[in-house]
């Protein structure tokens, strides 16, 4: 699905809307209100719908998406591979979720990938860094860039909580997880919610507005502090993006 998406992204002139619908002949675009709905690719009709209220840079993954489905629609071998493999309710969940895998290539290309990762390492800058440039959600570009990471590696989107989630934490301004993944092998995860203490990097970069790197912890909700080198950037809002590398995971495992 990778290979399918990123040889469609060299085809088409653009990474804007109405070039990469380009590369999908007689396909026509439209931006319509959905109610819950994302979006929706239909072959018959040769349309893809794109939900005309929600945010711009989820119409875009939305429209990387749909894409998706029309590649993998005109890919007679991946779709027989997957019929034969799955049914029922877990073959729309494969399908769905290598429908993502090919937003992520067609949006975030290896090219940018490698530049990214090259300038900056594995890091919360990256994640950053790497929503910025493709024009996607942090929580896109994270669960993109914890897929290619190499070493043992939490990521997280932190920001400032509504109000009243502030008054239920009985705290002045509640910074907490928003939404966390990790590299390949790592088991351990920070739930949405958890509160970041006011002492901790993220908390300062988000203070400060500058980027923190340095020996710290991982906060876990049931208040254990988990060794780890962190790297805190400050990101769009009053967001945080994060990376917490485990150098002596094995050993702490072993």
């Amino acid at each position: 699905m990778r290979e399918l998406a990123a040889a469609y992204s060299q085809r088409v002139p653009g990474l804007d809307a109405h070039s990469l619908v380009l590369g999908l002949e007689g396909i026509e675009l439209k931006y319509i209100p959905m109610g819950e709905r994302d979006g929706a690719y239909d072959p018959e009709h040769h349309v893809i719908l794109i939900n005309s209220k929600v945010r711009p840079e989820r119409q875009r993954f939305t429209l990387a998406h749909e894409i998706s489905h029309a590649l993998l629609l005109g890919d007679d071998d991946l779709l027989s591979d997957i019929h034969d493999a799955f049914e029922g309710e877990r073959l729309e969940q494969v399908i769905e979720s290598l429908c993502n895998v090919g937003a992520a290539a067609l949006l975030m290309p290896q090219r940018l990938m490698n530049e990214m990762t090259e300038r900056f390492g594995y890091t919360g800058r990256t994640l950053a860094e790497l929503a910025r440039r493709a024009d996607v959600s942090h929580s896109t570009a994270l669960y993109a860039l914890a897929e290619q990471t190499p070493q043992p590696t939490l990521y997280a989107v932190c920001a400032v909580s509504r109000r009243d989630q502030e008054e239920a934490a009985g705290v002045e301004k509640a910074l907490s997880v928003r939404v966390f993944g990790a590299s390949p092998g790592v088991k351990y995860s920070i739930r949405p919610g958890t509160i970041i203490p006011d002492d901790h990097p993220i908390a300062r970069a988000l203070d400060t507005g500058f980027e923190m790197s340095e020996q710290s912890y991982v906060p876990f909700r049931s208040g254990r502090r988990m060794p780890a080198y962190v790297v805190a950037y400050p990101a769009r809002g009053f967001a945080v993006a994060a990376s917490f590398t485990f150098h002596d995971l094995k050993e702490e495992n072993g």
